[in-house]
């Protein structure tokens, strides 16, 4: 995703989503998001929780890095690329993009780089936290309480 400040100046987002608990787990904002970005963030995602077998991804430069393709291959991991052209293969990131540029993006103008991580950071925050999620009629707090859903 992307967005622009009140300068002008457009910023990248890359958001990952768990597409089982439908959870945000991470959303690096900055102008630049080389692969070295994604790598650390999901790093610290699978030390944290662990590691998935595969992770769904568009075409975009940071998923077709040498980098990326070193550290799948080391953590045995499999990418799973989309089609060009073809988000729907990737629902729920794409439907959790489609609200936070709803709800967040759309209705906040950012002077500076700092304001956008802050937002965007409470906004996925309130998303896992507080609100429903459609799919699974459940927030998080019901999810921990196990309520048969697997928390992953």
């Amino acid at each position: 995703m992307s967005g622009v400040l009140t300068s002008g100046r457009r910023y990248r987002i890359l958001n990952l989503v768990d597409d089982l608990s439908r959870e945000g787990l991470a959303s690096e904002v900055d102008f630049s998001l080389p692969a070295r970005r994604a790598i650390q963030a999901l790093e610290e995602i699978g030390l944290e929780r662990s590691f998935p077998k595969s992770i769904v991804v568009d075409n975009g430069p940071e998923f077709r890095s040498r980098a990326l393709d070193e550290w799948v291959y080391r953590r045995g991991i499999v990418l799973d690329f989309i089609e060009p052209g073809k988000p729907m293969q990737n629902p729920f990131v794409e439907s959790y993009n489609g609200r936070m540029r709803d709800e967040c993006l759309n209705q906040h103008w950012f002077r500076e780089i700092g304001e956008a991580r802050s937002t965007i950071t409470e906004y996925r925050e309130d998303y896992n936290e507080v609100r429903p999620h459609g799919a699974l009629g459940l927030t998080r707090s019901d999810r921990s309480r196990g309520n048969g859903v697997v928390w992953i």
